[in-house]
């Protein structure tokens, strides 16, 4: 019989570097907007990666809660942020939706994480802009 049990890999909020940066860039005009966001997000947003699941919780409040399963995902679309101390993840689902994860603490174990606990095989989407695209 197979062990069944859930193992939380990452329980928490946003980066506090995130938070920090844009605080920081909230000293001039322009960056009030992205420290506006920041905010939000470290007040609301909470990520819950398993071994079975990823849920976020997110939105106004926090009321808003997606759940998904591994063998949803599709494609993994990522970007580094704050010299690679956090980054960003689109999680593409075989339906066409998207999961936008931002602000992702401990972001390449996370992204490593995640694809490891994939079934099939995907393709990064950095992998595919690396090889370049064919008109």
């Amino acid at each position: 019989m197979k062990n069944s049990s859930e193992k939380t890999f990452y329980e928490g909020g946003p980066s506090k570097a995130d938070l920090i940066i844009n605080l920081l860039a909230g000293f001039t005009l322009i960056g009030l907007p992205f420290t506006v966001g920041a905010i939000v997000r470290a007040l609301w947003l909470r990520f819950k990666i398993t071994n079975k699941r990823i849920s976020v919780t997110g939105g106004w409040l926090g009321r808003d809660k997606t759940q998904l399963v591994y063998s949803q995902i599709a494609e993994v679309r990522s970007i580094p942020r704050g010299l690679g101390s956090y980054g960003d993840m689109v999680l593409v689902l075989k339906d066409g939706a998207r999961l936008e994860m931002r602000s992702i603490p401990n972001f390449r174990e996370t992204e490593a994480f995640i694809i490891g606990n994939l079934k099939q095989p995907i393709r990064k989407a950095e992998e595919e802009n690396a090889k370049g695209f064919s008109a």
